[in-house]
């Protein structure tokens, strides 16, 4: 008999009620949404508030304009996640089915888009308020892993983004049909809890190191460094954790079950997640190498 886990049983929705005849209800993927900002914009207004962290001793920008700011970012995160899920993993779906595109409460969000939406919209605040870009990226970076953490852990709540079949001890019981669909696994199905990997690695160990970087040495003296940690950081995590997770079902086929869209060889690839986390490797160590060459003011 295999030791596993049976899945906690944990209700998406944290409670629901009836209004006017209609049923609302508050899930734990809202929920970690909007504390995972919360926490994020509090790390950001720390370190706004210690201006010996940042080059002469300034900071990059005033409370107020981080009110500002964060508007605009939760703007970037749902319009670039969504997105990013439509373009990335489901194209040929939503073009079948555009009306679904903005559907987002039916689930659908991807962090490459959600990341690239952010980028897109703190440059343009940035440039509007002429705000150095570098320092705000750094600030940002900072705030960024309590999210992908408590995100993480709502998608293990939620049953979804489950990992490859294991018969390793901690190996989880996910309910559904889908996540008992092993072909070749005789009785219960166990599963990597993928999603607890990430919550580990790219949210609580990332943003401990960034914490500690940021807080008790010079990093945030040297514009881009933290940044490129954590882009850097991030990539190889998610590029590490893709090993363990199952691919989304639409890349996966009876010849190609791991899901990926580059083939080596029969049994070794790279997923889509993979080959998306790749650049941000490269382009993290490319700022980390650029904020050494470049001197920021005493």
């Amino acid at each position: 008999m295999r030791a596993v886990i049976p899945f906690p049983d944990i209700s998406p929705e944290i409670l629901s009620f009836q209004l006017f005849g209609m049923e609302f209800a508050l899930r734990w993927y809202a929920m970690a949404y909007l504390v995972g900002i919360l926490l994020g914009y509090l790390l950001a207004r720390a370190a706004l508030g210690r201006a010996r962290l940042w080059p002469a001793a300034s900071a990059p920008m005033r409370r107020e304009q981080l009110d500002d700011l964060l508007t605009w970012l939760i703007l970037g995160v749902i319009i670039g996640g969504r997105l990013g899920f439509v373009l990335f993993y489901q194209p040929a779906y939503y073009l079948s089915h555009p009306a679904e595109i903005l559907q987002v409460w039916q689930g659908g969000m991807a962090f490459h888009g959600g990341f690239l939406g952010v980028c897109v919209a703190a440059l343009i605040f940035c440039r509007r308020n002429a705000i150095p870009l570098g320092q705000t990226a750094d600030m940002l970076a900072l705030a960024t892993p309590p999210g992908l953490m408590l995100g993480r852990l709502a998608n293990f709540i939620n049953a979804e983004l489950w990992g490859r079949p294991s018969d390793a001890p901690w190996a989880v019981v996910f309910p559904g049909a889908a996540a008992q669909s092993c072909p070749g696994v005789e009785g219960l199905c166990a599963r990597h809890p993928s999603q607890l990997y990430e919550a580990g690695l790219e949210g609580l160990l990332l943003g401990l190191l960034l914490i500690v970087l940021a807080f008790g040495t010079r990093t945030l003296r040297s514009p881009w460094r933290l940044t490129g940690i954590f882009v850097a950081g991030y990539g190889l995590a998610r590029f590490t954790v893709e090993f363990f997770r199952l691919a989304d079902a639409q890349f996966i086929t009876p010849g190609n079950p791991h899901g990926h869209v580059l083939r080596l060889t029969e049994t070794l690839g790279l997923t889509m997640g993979q080959l998306l986390s790749l650049p941000m490797v490269i382009i993290g160590l490319a700022l980390v190498a650029l904020s050494f060459r470049t001197r920021a003011p005493a």
